[in-house]
């Protein structure tokens, strides 16, 4: 048996359709997966996709479980000056605590992100000596009938935010229920509500401090909250200090947006030097 991953995530892979057709693949466990994976550590990802998923995207040393689907799940995305507008066209199987394999429990890193409502909350507490990070869009997302999109409040919170060490959203995924979702980081010990461009609010035992946007030149801003993310826990992994984790995750994040999906992904070697340069903007 292979070695227990260091950084597992938990959500579907997807397929993006572009405005003008192109279907890339995505996810948030996917830009999470690649970033933990191109800092050094093993990786694991516990998904579901389809057929239409090429699996030839995963680098082959990064270890995926994948529950079969009939098709991938897939969102027609549409970016326009407020943000962007999403539609759900399919989704893959649901994620369960029983489709973890047994020696995933004991990873250092675990990250669930759903993305369409997709996993069981109590894989949050499937990782006793993980530091749990959790990305909740997939949870706090609602769709009508024609797979229109929309912010909803997160139902049910309380069994994953009980077990997590940190919690990630962003400007879409609260709009409409900001007052409800604040009071969510008085939860957790850390967390951070991310604002594009804007930057982001990390809040450290619920108290709140603003985090300076990394420049970047934005080409596509997909994915960039999930490699944000998992820089954090990466790095506050390692040394236990939010206000540098937040810096490193967001100079990740302003390298995502500089590249057309999962080709933002940044390497070890570009975050070092942008982080580098943002701290010394700060400075």
């Amino acid at each position: 048996m292979s070695p227990a991953p260091e950084f597992v995530a938990v959500g579907h892979l997807t397929l993006d359709v572009t405005e003008d057709g192109l279907r890339r693949p995505g996810g948030a466990a996917l830009y999470a997966g690649l970033l933990a994976w191109r800092l050094g550590l093993r990786v694991g990802l516990l998904t579901s996709y389809g057929p239409d998923f090429s699996r030839a995207v995963i680098p082959p040393e990064i270890e995926v479980v994948a529950l079969p689907a009939p098709a991938t799940t897939t969102f027609h995305l549409a970016y326009h000056v407020g943000g962007r507008r999403l539609r759900l066209e399919s989704r893959a199987s649901p994620i369960s605590r029983g489709d973890l394999p047994p020696h995933w429990t004991e990873a250092q890193i675990a990250y669930l992100c759903p993305v369409a409502d997709e996993v069981d909350p109590g894989l949050a507490a499937a990782f006793p000596d993980a530091g749990l990070g959790v990305g909740a869009q997939g949870w706090t997302r609602g769709w009508g009938p024609m797979g229109e999109v929309r912010a909803r409040p997160w139902e049910d919170p309380a069994p994953v935010l009980r077990e997590a060490q940190a919690l990630f959203l962003s400007r879409e995924d609260v709009a409409g229920w900001e007052g409800e979702a604040l009071a969510l980081y008085q939860q957790v010990p850390v967390g951070a509500l991310t604002f594009g461009a804007d930057g982001a609010i990390l809040f450290v035992n619920g108290e709140r401090y603003p985090v300076t946007p990394a420049p970047a030149r934005e080409v596509e801003p997909t994915g960039a909250g999930d490699v944000f993310a998992a820089a954090f826990l990466i790095r506050y992994a390692e040394n236990q200090d939010p206000w540098e984790a937040a810096g490193c995750a967001a100079a990740a994040g302003a390298l995502a947006v500089e590249g057309e999906g999962i080709d933002g992904v940044p390497s070890a070697e570009a975050l070092v030097a942008r982080w580098e340069t943002y701290r010394r903007l700060l400075a």
